[in-house]
């Protein structure tokens, strides 16, 4: 996997930073001048990267003045715009396996993948920052695909780490992951999922389902994800082509 840009790595350092509470609300943050120097980068690249953080509501600007964290409540907050951003999603959280890969009939999640019978690979976690679990996941698997990843010690139940399922298929597919089709609607938490996120059953969600696909167009994994509203902050940015 190549490396992430650097406008993303500064972007992502500082706001792991605000987050620890090296700056809190309201605080002022270096410079643009001061983070060139401290870092070697272009002054482009961490302008780039305090558009992201102020697009995030992390940090606010002051003209004249400077750059300052906000108070962002608690929440997990993650901008997403590309299939390398839910790749790092592994860079500062940790997913717990909750029933690990195992293989099953699904009438509803084969069609969706389209494929040509009802057979399916699933697993299903949650994933934690700093401890706290903001989402359950269940991610669907094609019989071809799961076949990869099989034996994988990652996809056991119990297993923990830093991983992203996608971030463990990937290397094993032939045609690269590329695209990434999200609908975003609410949803009650129904008792598995409360257990995961720790929340009642029936407390408002918000369902995030992600279907992948390759270069060559095939679907290699269909994920289900409820976020809990009270851990978790859902940006993106939308810029003007052309």
């Amino acid at each position: 996997m190549k490396p992430a840009p650097a406008y993303q790595t500064l972007r992502d350092q500082l706001r792991d930073e605000i987050a620890e509470g090296r700056y809190r609300d309201g605080t002022r943050l270096p410079t643009e001048s001061e983070l060139v120097a401290a870092h070697g980068l272009s002054r482009q690249t961490v302008r780039r990267a305090f558009q992201d953080l102020v697009a995030e509501g992390v940090v606010y600007r002051v003209p004249g003045r400077g750059t300052y964290a906000s108070d962002a409540g608690g929440r997990y907050l993650r901008q997403l715009g590309s299939i390398e951003d839910l790749m790092s999603l592994s860079d500062d959280t940790s997913m717990e396996v909750l029933s690990g890969l195992r293989r099953r009939v699904d009438v509803d999640v084969a069609s969706r993948l389209r494929l040509d019978d009802d057979v399916v690979f699933t697993v299903a976690f949650r994933r934690l920052h700093a401890g706290v679990p903001f989402v359950a996941t269940t991610v669907h698997l094609p019989p071809a695909v799961a076949a990869s990843v099989a034996g994988s010690a990652e996809l056991a139940t119990g297993a923990v780490g830093t991983q992203t399922v996608i971030g463990l298929l990937e290397p094993h597919l032939g045609v690269p992951i590329v695209q990434a089709a999200q609908s975003i609607t609410v949803a009650a938490a129904d008792a598995a999922v409360a257990d995961a996120v720790r929340c009642e059953a029936g407390h408002p969600m918000l369902r995030v389902d992600r279907l992948y696909s390759d270069a060559d167009g095939r679907p290699v994994e269909l994920s289900v994800s409820h976020f809990l509203p009270e851990q978790y902050t859902y940006r993106v940015t939308l810029r003007r082509s052309g």
